[in-house]
Order: C-alpha cells, then sequence, then structure tokens
C-alpha cells in the first residue's frame, strides 16, 4: 500500500461512475486481514479496519502493538456498570485508540445475548437482557463515533454460541428473535446508528445470515432505516450472487476467496447484474467517504497512547462494574493495616480479558495480588491451586542469549531435515504464545515454514517441571538435546487456535535449582499438521504456544495455603477463569471453576471465616461453598486495570455499585437454554422462546444464585414516592426518591419493570424497560427520573400480523433494585391496541 493522505474527499457517486468494473469488484473485498481495497486513481485510500471490542488491537496479532484493555470486552464487566455515560466515555477511549492504531473502523460493540452461561464468547456480550444490552451497545457506539471512527456493532444475529458456528442453524421463533435477539441491536440503531453492522457465522432459520435479504435488507435496511456498510465476519462470507443481492457489501478478509472472479462468472452467466455491484460499492465508498474525515495517513504508523489519564479511566471503568454479591456483617471493606494473605490461583495472574479475537496486548496487566500489595505492602501469596487450563506462558521464566525476559525465533523456509539451513529472520518474542495469523517477511511467500524458537531456564527449586506445546502446526520441545514433548508424531484436535489446533501436549522433567538449561523448540507452520481441522483456512500459518511451571501437587498447595491462612487475620482468595476457559472457538463444557479451586476455597473459608471470594469470569460459574462464604465479589474480567479495581474495592476506596447483568443459577442444568446449547447435526433450537435469563427464572420459579440486576452496596439505600406519569401516548415518566441511609457516599441503580396484566398469549413475568444510576451523599436524597418510550415499554411481537402490537390494557411498572425486588409498583394504561413496524 502507499501512503496517501485521506484529505481529499471523495465524492460517492462521480467516483463510482468513474470506476471501471474490475476496479468495483475489487472494492467488495478487503486486500489483507485489516484493510480495504484502494483505487488510488481516483483518489480512493485504503481504509483500516480494527479489532474490537476489548480495546484496539491494531493491524497485528503477531507482535502487536500494546494497547488499552477495557473489562470485559464490550461485555458483561462493563454493563454491570449499569453506567450509560461511563460507557460512552469507554467508547470515546476506544475510539482515540483507533486513531492512535490508524484505524478508521473499529470490530465492535458485542451486541449478541448471554443465552447460556457456557458461551464461549459469553464475556464479550453484554447482558441476558436486550434492554440492558441495547442501552451498553448505543452508549458504546455513540462513544466511539463522537470521535469520527465508525463502529462496528456485531454478530448481526443469533451468534450466541461457538460450538460450529460456522454451520450451526439458529432456529428461533420470529417473536424471540424480535423481542430478545434483535431488540440491541434495534435500540442500538435507534438510538446510536451505528456506521457498520457485522454479519454473524451462524444461519438462522435455515439461511446464513450473510445471504439473508430478509435479516440485511428488509429488517435492517428497509424497516429500521440503516444507512451504512454491512460487512461479513473474517471468513463468514459462504456464497457470491447470494451475499451480494442479500445486501452484503464487503467480503473480509482478503485477499477475496468468494468474490473477486467469482463475480465476474456470476455476471457473465446472469446470476448479478452491473448495478448489483454499483449498490455494494456505494456503501463501501461511503465508509470511506466518512473515514476521510480523520484525516488519518493511508498505512498509518501505530502508536500507543499510554497515559496517566488512560490508567485512571480504565480504573474507573473495571471498579464501577464489580459486584459485590454477599457481604454478611459487613465483613467487607478490609483493613489495609491488618495483616492479610492473598491466596488463589487468579491471585498474581492477571486475567485482563477472554480469548479469541477480543484478546490483545495490554500496556500492562495489574495482578489481584499487585493491586492489593500496593495498597497492603505486607500482604503474603500462596497459590493454593492451579486455574490454568495450559500452563502458563514460559516466557515467564525464560531468558533469551542477551538476557532478555522471553525466546530468540528464527525462521526457516526449509525443514529440520535440511542440513545447514538458513533462518531468513530471526525475532525476539516477549511472549510464548505466538500467533503467525499476520507475520510477514520478504523472503516469506508461502504459509508453509518452520520455526526454531530458543532460550534459557533456571529454575529457582529443585522440582518436577511441566512443558507444555500446542500447536496449528507441528512442533517439539528439547530440554538440552533431550525431546521431552513431542506434538508433531502423534496429533490430538484440540480447542487452542480458535478450536483449529491441538490439546496441549505435556512433558514432564526434574530440574534443579540454579542449573541453566537450554529450551529448543521446533516448529513447522499448519499445512505441515497431520490432520486438517475445518475452518483452519483462519490461522493458515498457524502459531504456537509454550507453557512452563512447577508441577503442581494440589494436596501440598491446599495445604500451604490453610497454612498461611490460619496466620492472618483477614483473606482475599482470587479464583475464577481466565482467556483459556473462555474464548472465541469454543463454548465452556461446564459450569465448574477449574479443578482444584472449589477445593481451595473450603479449606480456606474452614482455616480463617474472615475471607472474602473475589472471583474473575465473564459468565457465571457454580458456587457449592455460597452458604459457607462470608464475602463475595464478582469482578469479572477488569482489563489493565482489574488488579487496581479490585484492590479499590476491597479495602473501601471505592463503594462498589456494580450489579449483575446475568442471572447466576445454581446450576448449569437450571439454565433455560441447558437442552437446547451446542449444535445438534448443525442446528440448535431456541426451545425456551423468550423466557432468556431472568424472563425464565421468574416464570418457572425456579431458584438462583444471584438475580439479574442484583448487587450490593457498603451503605444502605431506600426508594420511595414512585410516580408514574402518562400524559401522552408517546412516553412514561417515572419518577422516584433515592435516599443513602448508612453512613457512607455511594450509587444505586433504579431498574424499572413492565408487566402486562392481561395480555392474550404468554409473556414473561415481568421485563426491564429502563434503568437510571445515581450518585446520592450519605444522608441525602436524590430524585430520579426514567422516561420510557411507551410502545417499547408495552409491546411484544404479534407473529399473526408480523408486526409489534401494543394490546389495550393496564400495564403495571414495577420497580426496585433487582429482577427479584421490585417493591415500588405504579401503573399505565393503554386505551386501543395498535400495530407497528420499524424503529
Amino acid at each position: 500500500m502507499g501512503s496517501m493522505s485521506m484529505r481529499t474527499k471523495i465524492d460517492v457517486e462521480h467516483v463510482l461512475s468513474k470506476l471501471n468494473l474490475t476496479e468495483k469488484i475489487d472494492l467488495l473485498s478487503g486486500i489483507d486481514f485489516w484493510h480495504t481495497a484502494p483505487v488510488h486513481r481516483l483518489g480512493v485510500p485504503s481504509i483500516r479496519l480494527s479489532d474490537g471490542p476489548n480495546g484496539v488491537r491494531g493491524t497485528r496479532t503477531f507482535l502487536g502493538v500494546p494497547a488499552a484493555c477495557l473489562p470485559c470486552g464490550t461485555g458483561t464487566g462493563l454493563a454491570a456498570t449499569w453506567d450509560v455515560d461511563l460507557i460512552r466515555q469507554g467508547g470515546a477511549l476506544q475510539g482515540h485508540e483507533a486513531i492512535a492504531k490508524g484505524a478508521s473502523v473499529l470490530l465492535g460493540p458485542t451486541t449478541n445475548m448471554q443465552r447460556s452461561p457456557l458461551g464461549g464468547r459469553g464475556f464479550e456480550s453484554f447482558s441476558e437482557d436486550p434492554v440492558l444490552a441495547g442501552a451498553m451497545s448505543a452508549a458504546t457506539v455513540n462513544g466511539i463515533q463522537s470521535t469520527g471512527v465508525q463502529a462496528t456493532i456485531k454478530h448481526y444475529v443469533a451468534n450466541d454460541q461457538e460450538d460450529q458456528r460456522q454451520a450451526v442453524d439458529s432456529i428461533v421463533t420470529e417473536r424471540a428473535l424480535r423481542e430478545i435477539y434483535l431488540m440491541p441491536f434495534m435500540i442500538a440503531q435507534r438510538d446510536a446508528k451505528p456506521d457498520c453492522f457485522m454479519t454473524a457465522y451462524n444461519k438462522v432459520n435455515g439461511l446464513h445470515v450473510s445471504e439473508t435479504p430478509r435479516l440485511i435488507q428488509d429488517v435492517l435496511r428497509k424497516e429500521w432505516g440503516f444507512d451504512g456498510m454491512v460487512m461479513s465476519d473474517w471468513f463468514g462470507t459462504y456464497s457470491t450472487s447470494e451475499a451480494i443481492k442479500a445486501g452484503l457489501d464487503l467480503e473480509m478478509p482478503g485477499p477475496t476467496y468468494i468474490r473477486g472472479s467469482l463475480v465476474n462468472q456470476a455476471l457473465t452467466c446472469g446470476k448479478l447484474e452491473e448495478h448489483d455491484i454499483d449498490e455494494r460499492a456505494r456503501e463501501v465508498l461511503k465508509m470511506v467517504r466518512k473515514a476521510q474525515d480523520l484525516g488519518l495517513q493511508e498505512n498509518a504508523p501505530e502508536e500507543t497512547v499510554d497515559t496517566p489519564e488512560t490508567a485512571a479511566q480504565l480504573r474507573e471503568l473495571a471498579r464501577e462494574g464489580i459486584v459485590l454479591l454477599k457481604n454478611e456483617n459487613d465483613m467487607l471493606p478490609f483493613d489495609k493495616e491488618k495483616s492479610i494473605a492473598v491466596i488463589g490461583p487468579n491471585a498474581a495472574d492477571a486475567a485482563y480479558c477472554g480469548g479469541g479475537s477480543a484478546s490483545l496486548l495490554p500496556y500492562y496487566a495489574v495482578t489481584p495480588l499487585k493491586g492489593l500489595q500496593a495498597q497492603a505492602p505486607h500482604a503474603k501469596y500462596a497459590l493454593g491451586a492451579p486455574g490454568w487450563k495450559s500452563l502458563p506462558l514460559m516466557t515467564r521464566m525464560t531468558k533469551t542469549k542477551d538476557g532478555k525476559d522471553g525466546l530468540t525465533m528464527k525462521v526457516f523456509l526449509d525443514p529440520p531435515s535440511v542440513k545447514n539451513r538458513k533462518p531468513v529472520d530471526e525475532v525476539y518474542i516477549p511472549i510464548s504464545d505466538v500467533q503467525l495469523t499476520d507475520y510477514k517477511h520478504p523472503d516469506v511467500q508461502t504459509h508453509v515454514y518452520w520455526l526454531e524458537l530458543d532460550g534459557t531456564f533456571t529454575p529457582s527449586e529443585t522440582s518436577e517441571y511441566e512443558i507444555g506445546l500446542a500447536v496449528s502446526g507441528t512442533g517439539k520441545v528439547y530440554v538440552n538435546g533431550e525431546c521431552v514433548v513431542d506434538n508433531e508424531t502423534n496429533q490430538r484436535r484440540g480447542d487452542s487456535f480458535a478450536g483449529t489446533g491441538t490439546v496441549e501436549e505435556i512433558g514432564v522433567l526434574k530440574m534443579d535449582a540454579g542449573t541453566t538449561y537450554d529450551i529448543h523448540v521446533t516448529f513447522g507452520t499448519c499445512p505441515t499438521m497431520t490432520f486438517t481441522n475445518p475452518g483452519s483456512n483462519d490461522y493458515e500459518s498457524g502459531g504456537l504456544t509454550l507453557g512452563l511451571e512447577r508441577k503442581i501437587e494440589l494436596p501440598n498447595e491446599i495445604e500451604r495455603a490453610v497454612k498461611l491462612a490460619k496466620e492472618v487475620d483477614q483473606v482475599v482468595l482470587c479464583a475464577g477463569l481466565n482467556k483459556y476457559w473462555e474464548s472465541e472457538g469454543y463454548d465452556r463444557e461446564h459450569m465448574d471453576l477449574p479443578p482444584g479451586s472449589d477445593d481451595l476455597i473450603k479449606a480456606v473459608l474452614a482455616a480463617n471465616p474472615n475471607t472474602a471470594i473475589v472471583i474473575q469470569s465473564g459468565t457465571p460459574i457454580t458456587l457449592p461453598w455460597l452458604k459457607e462464604a462470608p464475602a463475595l465479589v464478582q469482578a469479572f474480567y477488569g482489563g489493565n486495570e482489574g488488579g487496581n479495581a479490585i484492590a479499590d474495592v476491597v479495602f473501601g476506596n471505592t463503594n462498589p455499585s456494580g450489579k449483575l447483568p446475568l442471572s447466576f443459577p445454581l446450576r448449569n442444568e437450571d439454565n433455560p437454554a441447558f437442552l437446547n446449547y451446542k449444535s445438534e447435526r448443525h442446528r440448535a433450537v431456541y426451545g425456551e422462546d423468550v423466557y432468556i435469563g431472568y424472563r425464565f427464572y421468574e416464570k418457572s420459579k425456579k431458584e438462583v444464585a444471584f438475580p439479574f440486576g442484583h448487587g450490593l452496596s457498603y451503605t444502605t439505600f431506600d426508594t420511595k414516592d414512585l410516580d408514574v406519569q402518562d400524559d401522552n401516548d408517546d412516553d412514561i415518566v417515572i419518577s422516584a426518591t433515592v435516599s443513602n441511609t448508612g453512613k457512607i457516599d455511594g450509587s444505586q441503580v433504579v431498574q424499572a419493570y413492565v408487566s402486562q396484566r392481561s395480555p392474550s398469549l404468554n409473556r414473561p413475568k415481568k421485563e426491564l424497560k429502563g434503568f437510571t444510576k445515581v450518585f446520592v451523599k450519605s444522608g441525602s436524597s436524590e430524585r430520579v427520573k426514567i422516561v420510557l418510550s411507551k410502545k417499547y415499554a408495552a409491546s411484544f411481537w404479534d407473529e399473526a400480523r408480523d408486526a409489534w402490537t401494543m394490546e389495550k390494557d393496564t400495564y403495571d411498572v414495577l420497580v426496585g433494585n433487582s429482577s427479584a425486588s421490585t417493591p415500588l409498583k405504579g401503573h399505565f394504561k393503554v386505551h386501543k391496541t395498535s400495530w407497528w413496524r420499524g424503529l
């Protein structure tokens, strides 16, 4: 690519009239993973797109430029703030990060639904409730687009599991599709007007979304008035003519595999007409024209904006989304001056985000241990139990020949069998999770090449050590010349590399403290694998992940942790999941914590009842020790500043105000999608219909661990004097007084649910329709107001009329601080039944 300035704005219709057919077709596909096709002779630059939604990665997964990492992707950690203004500011932060990375289009927010606790990308989605998800999506889009960067809301629609995600058919009633799965996209379109939509991988009711005219043309463009660009998910275009006619403007990534010459063929045989190409090219040119307003240089260098202001904003986003689930006898906050132990698998590990395309290289990541020790330097640490699914990365412990932390990587065009082969490249590898998706070198013109990685390891204690290797390719690990791991001769399919790689093969070796060992790794890229995986084109060069850790004997680790817990006044036990348990490419197999975590928690609670449990996960986990735990904090994945945010809440610098954006069931078997989750011969029946999350638990009177919207504070609130004004046909105005009756300033989320008294069909007992977050000083009161659109508050989808209906009836307004606690009651009336479509 050249380095063309974007300052001279194109005239879309003029350019379209001057393009030749080849140039028009070229515009309909990317040229690589992150860039659109330029037409330099007509002043059309190449535009850069970047992942989202966790932060802005830039153009590289291989040795990428560090970035600001927000809590939990766009997902649960942000939605738990229930703070629209704060989320809008987070969106603006992402916009500024995108500009620094030279990107005009950001691939986020993720607006899919939390249908089951097991969803691999559940952490990336906002909520089980479409109104909360829609409000968070709109706030994110408004924030991103306030900077001039274009947001891409995704994945439209019903991409709610990872199992066979490109093949699965989401079979969902029109009513559930409208009321639950399309609703957050609809709210975002109404309130924020995203510049771009990304289609989902999956089918909906028999047809892939990327080639469904009804969803792209009829609903999105005609019914909702969307006037922007629709792109595919990466490798999510499955047809040539059908997708173009359906309204899919841009195939990503490039170079094209389903457009290009195939479009020419379709034009030749009459499956497409040139005006079909013009319609799609026009939308791409409109996106380019809008991107030019940023004035970014084509192929701009990628920069970082790692400033104290960014850190402060990330810390606020993280701590505002932390939810205090339980706090018996006001055990929290802890006293910094008293003796304290920090125990658990997530304590010294920064679980800053989930895995997959949301994952990125952060500027830094503060672990809970570091965050707590920054405020209580005397805090002692014990692991207690391993929480990893894959061994912790080797590069934490290895050195290169020039003394840097990490490994040295050499690149070869010949396999190891070729004697005296010469490397064509040598690269420093600081992190041994090597994704070669976008590795580039002028001498490497094929996806078939080989690597050697070298470093040394000097153990601090004599022990058996485990060495792990997972590959999308083939590889072996040698220690002092002896092969310790062979992931080449007999390979086993696994879920590494978004489901395209192997299991992690592990070798065990006894090593002595103070002795330096040479570690040598050989690797061949993806085409050298001994089996083929459908979908491995996502990672054509593949990659490898290398782990190293002292071999853990669980009883000994728990014993050490219990001994430490008995010696101190207070314990913070950090457990949960991480990006290897929750990731794009596969769903969780169960809701449980990693093996050993529950045993550790029970043992430490028995040893020291003054123990607060801090859980980091993007989705619910089972809590078999809940009755014994006096204090429980849900911290999600906190981004760069997660550890500091946890410390702020544990020590009371911050009064927690987060609320759960999803229900926590007692068991996975209790969740409404339990019988219908996973792909069954390429289909997933949404048998729970509109009864997702709390709608199901309340209708079936099923007990949950914690209800939707729940969250405690270090102070107490009283909400009273509800008033519901229904003066016109458009809006309902709800107001109430929130009093802080405790001793600490704090924030409360007032939640407004609506229930129809006599509906003509089954409806949920109540549905969230509005909310507001208010800060109230100790001893003071604030009057709050929530404005609801009457048609959105009252309507359901009438399949017989293929429209929304607002029935003549009385509707109760239920106000409180969770779906299970709505003591205030008012009502409004609809005087005449009506039907409507659109926004």
